[in-house]
């Protein structure tokens, strides 16, 4: 009971944190690290500026 409360505890953190657009970068060091061992991953500031660009458009100057 307590490790479904955990995990339903887990899943809805993450996403409150993704809908407020905070991006998850101990899940991507997790992923990196599991499926790419060989290649280095972003530093927090790389991973954050690449998040934000992706999310908001790196170079449009309009907003719609």
């Amino acid at each position: 009971m307590f490790g479904t409360l955990k995990q339903a505890g887990n899943y809805l953190g993450q996403s409150l944190r993704l809908m407020v657009g905070l991006p998850e970068y101990d899940t991507y060091l997790a992923h990196m690290e599991r499926t790419h061992p060989d290649e280095r991953p972003m530093t927090y500031e790389e991973f954050f500026r690449e998040r934000q660009e992706a999310r908001y458009g790196g170079s449009r100057a309009s907003c719609c």
